[in-house]
This record gives C-alpha cells, sequence and structure tokens, in this order.
C-alpha cells in the first residue's frame, strides 16, 4: 500500500474508493433497497396519495352542505349568536347562488358549482363536519398541512415520505404541483420541517420549465459526473468529522436523486404525449386558461402516481381573483375557482378508475377552512372554521356516503366533529400507516404528524 494511502481508516478507505460516478448507481442501488426495506405497518388499500388544496377555503353551503333554511331566511338578520370573524363585518344571512341537484345512486346533493365532480359522486365520501383551528389563512394552512398552526412543522406529504419512501428510485416520493398561486403562510407549509431534507417535496410546474434547474449546465460530457464525485468528496471528508449529520447525508442523497430526475421528470411530466381524447377529458382545450393550467396538474398527478410518486399535492392557479377566499362577490370568485378545477377533478377521478389506479389511489379535497352562513357586507362571507366540508375518494373509502353534519345553516359541526388530526390519521392509516407509531425524535421527544390525537373512522372506510 502507498504512503498516501497508508494512514487512512478502513471506512476512509472505502470512502474514497467510492467517489467515481460508478458510486452514483450503486447508490441508487442502495436506495432502492432502502426504499424497498420500508414497510407498512399493516396492508395498505392507498399506495399513493393525490391532494387536493383548495387554498382560501371553499363555502361549503355552497358546495356540499346544502342548506334550504338559508334560502327561506335570506336577507333576514341571524337568529343565532353570531362568533368573532376576522373582519367582524357581519350582515345578514346569504342564500347560496347556487341550485343543489343529487347525483348517482347515492344521491348526494352538490351545487351546480361542482356538475363535473357531482357526475362522481358515488366515488365520494363527503365529510360535513370538518373544523379547523384557526380562522387565520397561515395558521389554518399549517395546521391543514402539518396538525400545527405553527410554521416549521413536517407537512404530511413529508411524513408519508419518511414511513413509506418511494417505489420509484428515479422520483421524488413527494411532490408537489404548484399552479402559481402562493397560499397564505408560503409555500413551507409544504415542506419537511424537521424530518431530514430529503423527504422535503419536489416542486414541478404544469407549464414552461416543469423543474427548475433540471437541465445540466455543464456542455462537456462528463463534467457533470466530476462535480458530483467532487461533491460526494467533500460530503465525504464533513461526514467523516461529522458521521451522524443527517443534513450531510440528506444532502447526498437530494445530489443523486437530482442526477436520477434529470432523466425520469421530463419524460413523466410531458403530457402532450397523452392520447387527445385524454386531452379534452382534462380539459385541456378549454376556452378558459385556468382549466387548461389545473387540467395539466391533474394530468401530471396521474402520471406521477403511476410510475410510483407516493404524495403529490397540487395547489391552485393564478389568475381567480382571491383564491377561494370571497369575501365579496361570492358569485363571480366562486364561479371561476369551480370552472377550473370541476372538469380536471373529475377527469382524474375518472380516469384512474379506468386504468384501475382509483382503488389504490386516495384523492382528497380539502381547503383550510369553510364560510359563513351570514354575508360579509352585501355578497361575500368570511372564514368558518366551526364547521365545513372537505371529501375523499378512492384507495379504500366508502364512496357514495355522507359522513358528519353542520347545524341547520351551516355554521357548526354539530354531529361526527372531526379535526386535522383525524384527517391525518386516516390519510396514514389507508395508506397502511398506524399514525400512533409513525415518530420522529425531535426536541427530546417521539414527535408524529397527529401529536396525542386522532380517530380511525370507520363508517368512511370501505
Amino acid at each position: 500500500m502507498s504512503s498516501s494511502l497508508s494512514h487512512l481508516s478502513r471506512r476512509e478507505f472505502m470512502h474514497r474508493g467510492s467517489l467515481g460516478f460508478g458510486s452514483l448507481a450503486l447508490a441508487g442501488l442502495l436506495d432502492q433497497e432502502a426504499d424497498a426495506a420500508i414497510k407498512p405497518h399493516f396492508a395498505p388499500k392507498a399506495k399513493h396519495v393525490i391532494f387536493l388544496y383548495m387554498d382560501g377555503g371553499v363555502s361549503h353551503v355552497d358546495s356540499f352542505d346544502p342548506k334550504p333554511l338559508l334560502k327561506k331566511e335570506n336577507g333576514q338578520k341571524p337568529k343565532f349568536e353570531v362568533e368573532a370573524t376576522v373582519f367582524n363585518n357581519n350582515g345578514n344571512i346569504l342564500a347560496s347562488p347556487w341550485e343543489f341537484k343529487n347525483y348517482g345512486q347515492s344521491g348526494i346533493p352538490i351545487s351546480d358549482l361542482f356538475p363535473h365532480i357531482g357526475s362522481c359522486a358515488d366515488d365520494l365520501c363527503v365529510m360535513r363536519s370538518m373544523t379547523a383551528f384557526s380562522p387565520s389563512h397561515p395558521n389554518a394552512n399549517y395546521s391543514l398541512h402539518s396538525g400545527l398552526i405553527l410554521s416549521g412543522r413536517p407537512s404530511m406529504g413529508a411524513w408519508a415520505s419518511y414511513g413509506l419512501g418511494s417505489s420509484n428510485a428515479d422520483l421524488p416520493s413527494y411532490v408537489v404541483i404548484h399552479g402559481g398561486q402562493v397560499p397564505s403562510g408560503g409555500m413551507q407549509m409544504t415542506g419537511e420541517g424537521f424530518l431530514p431534507a430529503a423527504h422535503g417535496p419536489s416542486v414541478l410546474h404544469p407549464k414552461g420549465v416543469v423543474l427548475q434547474n433540471i437541465n445540466p449546465l455543464e456542455k462537456k460530457e462528463g463534467l457533470q459526473q466530476d462535480k458530483l464525485a467532487l461533491l460526494r468528496q467533500i460530503d465525504g471528508q464533513l461526514q467523516e468529522r461529522r458521521p451522524d449529520s443527517a443534513l450531510i447525508a440528506s444532502a447526498v442523497k437530494n445530489y443523486e436523486m437530482a442526477y436520477r430526475m434529470q432523466m425520469a421528470v421530463p419524460e413523466v411530466t410531458d403530457v402532450s404525449k397523452e392520447p387527445e381524447s385524454i386531452k379534452k377529458l382534462y380539459g385541456l382545450d378549454s376556452k378558459f386558461n385556468n382549466t387548461r393550467t389545473y387540467g395539466a396538474q391533474c394530468l401530471m398527478a396521474r402520471r406521477l402516481v403511476e410510475q410510483g410518486v407516493r404524495f403529490v399535492e397540487l395547489t391552485i392557479t393564478t389568475g381567480n381573483g382571491d383564491r377561494w377566499d370571497q369575501h365579496g362577490g361570492l358569485k363571480n370568485g366562486h364561479t371561476k375557482n369551480a370552472l377550473a378545477v370541476d372538469q380536471p377533478i373529475a377527469a382524474l377521478i375518472k380516469d384512474l378508475k379506468s386504468r384501475g389506479l382509483l382503488d389504490s389511489t386516495l384523492l382528497v379535497f380539502a381547503g383550510e377552512f369553510g364560510r359563513t352562513p351570514f354575508a360579509q357586507g352585501r355578497d361575500g362571507r368570511d372564514h368558518n372554521p366551526q364547521g365545513f366540508s372537505i371529501w375523499m375518494a378512492g384507495g379504500g373509502i366508502k364512496g357514495g356516503t355522507i359522513y358528519g353534519a353542520t347545524d341547520e345553516y351551516g355554521y357548526h359541526a354539530v354531529e361526527n366533529k372531526m379535526t386535522v388530526h383525524d384527517m391525518h390519521a386516516n390519510m396514514l392509516h389507508l395508506m397502511g400507516v398506524d399514525h400512533e407509531k409513525l415518530t420522529y425524535r425531535y426536541g427530546g421527544r417521539d414527535v408524529r404528524l397527529t401529536d396525542v390525537h386522532g380517530e380511525i373512522i370507520p363508517e368512511i372506510l370501505a
């Protein structure tokens, strides 16, 4: 052995001997083995989750929870005690501008806002007793994603990645398809928090450059591999000094994943290769730009789960005004938002079903809270965290059902009250994960997504 190597420890020798390009392939195989070694706690119903995040707060009394009393008492002063609202500009009872129809064999009532989603009623479980921890957008958004009203905690997507990993070594386990509208509280709500950085989301875009920095800048063949090898060498030296550093290990893993994604991501996200019939189904030929954009997001989501991505979240598109947050102009704002998402979401459900993927893919449609049954000003609705609707479909959910209820005005949840902890617990349960056992040691305690809460709800499970 040469004198330059005689002083090396066995560990350092093995590390330096693995710095070539071949180590990337070896690391990929090791990653595959690591992911394959991750086992759910019990047989999963859902292998994938698509979270349809309705930023701003859809009005439940105008969509999935009809209240005839609002029409009867329209324009009258509320006969109940009105709790403090965000703006305290509270007006009279406001009837829904939309009519409700019963859809499917189940007869679930859904408003004219969502005729396409209505056609999928027998696949939906509408949960009308959801509640939020805060009437503030940022705090409610943080809790919707992480279970806590404060920023900095791991999101549900990061927990799913941490608990289950990916079934495709060339793609990340957790993806956010960003429609362009930055939610209140910022995109950090979708982050990995204190979990290893490898479980953070890869943010893709449905138009233009799908993934920032996906194309190598190096013109000379082999230069990128040389740079990666140097990075591994530097990180390896750091690991020698800090062998227990999760940050360094995550950085190495992210470099390698980014290299593999250069080939995989453009292929899986290229919706132009889809048949014209599929593009039309998703609304990619719509006259409304936001329908086309959200349709591309939904189609991209289907392609990602088809290739093994564990958790996909979609944010809403830009240009609709103020998200679903209509403090005024309820009819105009909600109409545009619904026009953007209704056809693409229904297409996603039908497309997954036709491919035999709906049974293994859980769809969750949720915003951070609902809206008040009385007006804000003349024609808006303020935030209502006391009771609202979300729905789930596929992946072990009992379709064609309604769970829970709000009062006769749609103001408070009065039957089978749910929290985000319950939502998260059931999402993990359907993925084969016991939410009480999925923990990470942080700050001297074993932390979990559902904290010390969360109940499994047998009534919503198939």
